[in-house]
């Protein structure tokens, strides 16, 4: 993600301020996120995301595979978290009619408008996600800070 497309009211790293984002029209949502937690090294808690898609792919529970919603669409809330190892991020988007849809966000979720994006920098803590054997995914990972 480019600079031009980040905007912080607080310095990069502080500790317990928000970082906010936003992202640009033609940007992807969980890619822009993963490339910057990797140019900043950082770990970080979603704190609110609101937006709008031009096209979301989400992964709704049990589901082998992510389904292409078409948009215009409201990002209505995001969550998860950030680190230089991936995302794991749950969106609920809303289309035209209303009807609201909500599950895993996937690559291809791309930004019509914007995305307003608060994240909360982890101080004391790392986050990391390595393959779980149980489950066959990249699994959340919290280790202390310098490790």
């Amino acid at each position: 993600m480019a600079d031009s497309h980040v905007t912080s009211p607080t310095p990069s790293g502080s500790p317990a301020e928000p970082l906010v984002l936003r992202l640009r029209p033609g940007d992807d949502l969980r890619l822009a996120l993963e490339q910057e937690a990797r140019q900043r090294d950082a770990s970080w808690i979603l704190l609110c995301g609101i937006g709008s898609f031009s096209t979301a792919m989400l992964r709704f529970a049990a589901a082998a595979a992510p389904a292409p919603l078409a948009g215009p669409l409201e990002l209505l809330a995001l969550a998860g978290t950030v680190c230089a190892d991936g995302a794991h991020l749950h969106a609920a988007v809303a289309n035209g009619s209303g009807a609201v849809s909500g599950g895993h966000v996937c690559a291809g979720c791309i930004v019509a408008t914007t995305a307003e994006i608060a994240l909360l920098p982890l101080r004391d803590t790392r986050l990391g996600r390595r393959e779980d054997p149980a489950t066959g995914h990249p699994e959340l990972m919290v280790r202390p800070a310098g490790r």
